[in-house]
């Protein structure tokens, strides 16, 4: 079966089905692959994340009733992210001619969002997840190796929160690379999400996922 076939047979399904309320208290991940992401007819759950300015609020108030596609990457320091967040700004003008608002979360700071947007020239919104929040209740967050958690605050002068896992080692909590199509209502059309950060959705894909969720 193609991509486009396996897309289109997906968002069908969803047209059909009830939508499910988002499981309350996920938990974060052991490793990326143990990830749990919220799927195709489940709500958006409850959450706050923070905006540019460093104001908090519902991620509701933030979509605002609009149809959105909501991304989660890892944050600027990461090149694969900086090449997803450049090919997302090629097609932004065609999501928002459909009627889609682009939104990225990451677990950047309000600072840092707004070097990206500068330095990325985006015309879209960003928002933080410092402390790792929204991707925990998206079912998108895991801790990092130790190896990892070393590697990164040194190299890349990291200052997120470090969490404690189920050994009681603090480690570093980051969100497996994900894709949203959210309707008006707070419904998941649409998701893709690959525990390999180096892999991330193709922008024409994203493009025909969001035509058939409309």
């Amino acid at each position: 079966m193609t991509l486009t076939k396996m897309l289109t047979t997906a968002l069908f399904s969803v047209t059909v089905a009830v939508s499910l309320p988002a499981m309350a208290n996920k938990s974060v991940a052991e490793s990326a692959d143990q990830v749990s992401p919220l799927l195709p007819g489940q709500m958006i759950p409850e959450v706050n994340a923070t905006n540019i300015d460093g104001v908090s609020q519902p991620l509701a108030n933030t979509l605002a009733g609009k149809p959105t596609i909501l991304f989660f990457y890892r944050g600027g320091w990461c090149p694969f992210c900086n090449t997803q967040m450049g090919q997302l700004q090629g097609i932004s003008d065609d999501l928002k001619n459909m009627g889609y608002q682009l939104i990225g979360i990451s677990t950047d700071n309000p600072e840092d969002l707004q070097k990206s947007l500068k330095d990325q020239e985006l015309s879209y919104q960003l928002l933080s997840d410092f402390d790792s929040q929204v991707s925990q209740a998206f079912g998108l967050a895991f801790f990092t190796s130790q190896k990892v958690t070393d590697r990164y605050l040194a190299k890349m002068d990291l200052k997120n929160p470090l969490q404690k896992n189920a050994a009681g080692e603090e480690r570093l909590v980051l969100p497996a690379p994900a894709v949203y199509v959210i309707d008006k209502t707070g419904l998941i059309q649409f998701q893709y999400v690959n525990p390999n950060y180096k892999t991330r959705l193709h922008p024409d894909l994203l493009i025909h996922a969001a035509k058939l969720a409309l």
